[in-house]
């Protein structure tokens, strides 16, 4: 009896792990239909982002609930080097939602000195920036994990300072007196 239980649990968490839904986090696949070439840009739109020197992460919400907010899901990944500079190795997230969910994704990155999330990196007013979000359906094993098809380039943008917000605060003020 003790050997049956033991056997239908198994049977229950292997049919679980076949249900949850899964995507490929990756910002370049040029055999994906449509292809994805979707380089990540420093601030000035032009220079790749490039080692550990930045960190980039999937961000997903479900696509039917426009109150949901986006979440970080699998883990966050460097861009790679040379003339791969602004891409990441794609990676395979497994989330906890059902294949077959409808799910917004960005793809969000960060200089890697504001540490190791993307908001921790706002907080800290390092460079940060995120893709437009994309909609796709989460597939389950043993389907092929659903590419990121239609993700764009992006550049990251400064987070102002605190300092320089409170000196442009302080001047709006003053000028607004002096009318």
């Amino acid at each position: 009896m003790k050997k049956l239980l033991v056997a239908a649990a198994l049977g229950l968490v292997a049919a679980g792990a076949m249900a949850q839904g899964a995507f490929t986090f990756g910002n370049k696949n040029l055999a994906a239909t449509p292809p994805i070439d979707a380089k990540v840009f420093d601030k000035d739109g032009t220079t790749a982002l490039s080692g550990t020197a930045y960190w980039t992460q999937a961000y997903i919400k479900l696509a039917a609930d426009p109150d949901s907010s986006y979440a970080p899901v699998g883990t966050a990944s460097n861009f790679r080097t040379g003339n791969n500079a602004g891409y990441i190795v794609p990676q395979v997230v497994t989330t906890t939602l059902a294949g077959g969910t409808s799910v917004n994704i960005e793809m969000r990155a960060w200089e890697a000195s504001g540490g190791t999330s993307y908001e921790a990196a706002v907080a800290a007013g390092k460079l940060y920036g995120k893709s437009q979000p994309i909609t796709l359906s989460l597939t389950a094993a043993p389907a092929t994990p659903a590419d990121m098809s239609g993700l764009q380039s992006f550049s990251l943008i400064p987070e102002p300072s605190t300092l320089a917000l409170g000196v442009l605060g302080a001047a709006a003020l003053l000028l607004r007196r002096r009318r």
